[in-house]
């Protein structure tokens, strides 16, 4: 199969009708999308990234009264975030209605569905009559894509079309929520809308969403190992754990800072002017470059633990999550 990459939505149009497989941009990181009704093409996405089948897939919608023919009840909070940050980084974990095959939710009653923030994933979206399954277009586990390129490294020759729309704006996974009986907030995901911006606007504290099973996730993004490179990685004092990683290649990823003794060629600093969000947007980058060059470990700094550093510091601890002792 010959892998085409163009901007061209209504090739693209024409794959996923036919049951094919096609990445999308989003602001968040690049999909691989099917439609999400048709079964034996949602079966190809699982077959394609060597995803496990108990792992639920996101559903991506033109808008939120498309939203409305999958899910039986939008909470009145889930409205009112949707008002402010859709199309956005915010996905909604929501009651499912039968239309949504249980492949897609691995088979919860509940549906993982959000709206991109991408001009030509929303105009592809608003000429189908169908919503897409798109989980990040990578194979199960490795770092996810933020360019066409990545995706054509991932999965030139078995897709037949990417859908190319420059670099991810945000860089990291989409912010997930659910509500519980009472319709209190849950966070299931912290992503690319942070934690205290959807907080203030609901005036009220998140709850922690209920532990699952590795087995048995409620939604994507909740496994403990993931968006992982193959060289493995530790996070913490980079300083100290040079000195236990003495005699072996290195790379780094910090925030802002340089260190002595790692190659600069080998020295990943994600924002020099000190910008979360810069620091999101080039992380996956760093790691996927990192991954070509000649060295054993990567060293990786926490980063502060606030707005969209919490989901830095949530990807680089599942990405070591197999390299603990």
């Amino acid at each position: 199969m010959q892998t085409i990459t163009g901007t061209d939505t209504e090739k693209a149009r024409h794959f996923l009708i036919n049951g094919e497989l096609v990445a999308i941009p989003t602001e968040t990181v690049y999909g691989l999308a099917a439609n999400a009704l048709d079964e034996n093409a949602v079966v190809k996405i699982f077959e394609a990234k060597n995803r496990p089948s108990f792992n639920p897939l996101i559903v991506h919608v033109g808008s939120w009264q498309a939203a409305q023919k999958y899910v039986q009840h939008i909470p009145a909070k889930a409205k009112l975030l949707a008002e402010k940050f859709t199309p956005g980084p915010l996905t909604f974990l929501l009651e499912k209605k039968s239309i949504i095959p249980d492949i897609v939710t691995a088979g919860s009653e509940k549906v993982a569905i959000r709206i991109p923030d991408h001009p030509l994933t929303l105009s592809l979206l608003q000429t189908l009559d169908f919503p897409l399954a798109a989980p990040s277009a990578n194979p199960f586990g490795y770092i996810s894509p933020t360019t066409a390129q990545h995706v054509l490294q991932n999965f030139a020759g078995k897709i037949p079309y990417i859908l190319e729309g420059g670099a991810a704006s945000i860089g990291l996974e989409s912010t997930i929520i659910g509500f519980n009986e009472n319709e209190q907030p849950l966070l299931y995901r912290s992503g690319g809308i942070s934690i205290e911006a959807i907080e203030a606007v609901l005036n009220e504290k998140f709850l922690p969403a209920p532990t699952s099973p590795q087995k048995n996730p409620e939604t994507s993004g909740q496994l403990e190992s993931h968006y992982a490179p193959h060289t493995p990685l530790y996070t913490g004092d980079i300083d100290e754990l040079k000195k236990q990683f003495a005699g072996k290649q290195m790379a780094s990823i910090s925030f802002t800072k340089h260190f002595e003794a790692i190659d600069t060629d080998k020295q990943f600093v994600l924002s020099g002017e000190g910008s979360l969000a810069e620091a999101a947007r080039n992380l996956f980058a760093a790691l996927r470059a990192i991954d070509t060059m000649n060295v054993e470990v990567i060293l990786a700094e926490k980063f502060p633990d606030e707005g969209i550093g919490r989901a830095i510091n949530d990807r680089l601890g599942r990405a070591q999550a197999k390299n603990k002792p």
